[in-house]
């Protein structure tokens, strides 16, 4: 068991499985086709260690999301149809554009994304597909 703290975008307390990444996310590729629809699966070809995996209601580990402007837009949208993953955590610093969609949808859509970034790049090394975590409300994340 490891524990992290890290720094709180939108907080909350959840224990799930995770589903990881190491390379950069691209929001867009990932939901283009899963927000018609509604399917919680990865639909980016060029992520290996998320294709056609179910990331819709698991906690995401990634060291950082990319692409293009429209990424919040898509979490927030993904969030509103119900296939957002239930928390994202960054072992670098969050986007902006990630941030705001992020925030969005807990505003608008009464949707949240668990959010913790900067938990550094050992984060990555301990987590595995399927493993279990717990997130504190305070940014602490224990991988189990």
């Amino acid at each position: 068991m490891k524990t992290y703290t890290g720094r709180v975008v939108t907080g909350g307390r959840l224990r799930g499985d995770c589903v990881v990444t190491r390379q950069g996310f691209n929001t867009l590729a990932s939901y283009f086709h899963g927000i018609t629809t509604a399917s919680p699966l990865c639909h980016d070809q060029n992520n290996p260690d998320l294709y056609r995996k179910v990331i819709g209601g698991k906690i995401l580990c990634l060291p950082q999301s990319i692409g293009s402007t429209t990424g919040g837009m898509v979490l927030q949208s993904a969030a509103k149809v119900g296939v957002a993953p239930a928390a994202m955590l960054y072992s670098e610093h969050i986007d902006t554009i990630s941030a705001a969609g992020i925030i969005l949808a807990d505003i608008w859509d009464d949707r949240r994304i668990v959010a913790i970034d900067q938990l550094g790049p050992d984060f990555l090394d301990s987590v595995r597909d399927g493993g279990r975590i717990d997130i504190d409300e305070d940014g602490t994340v224990t991988v189990h």
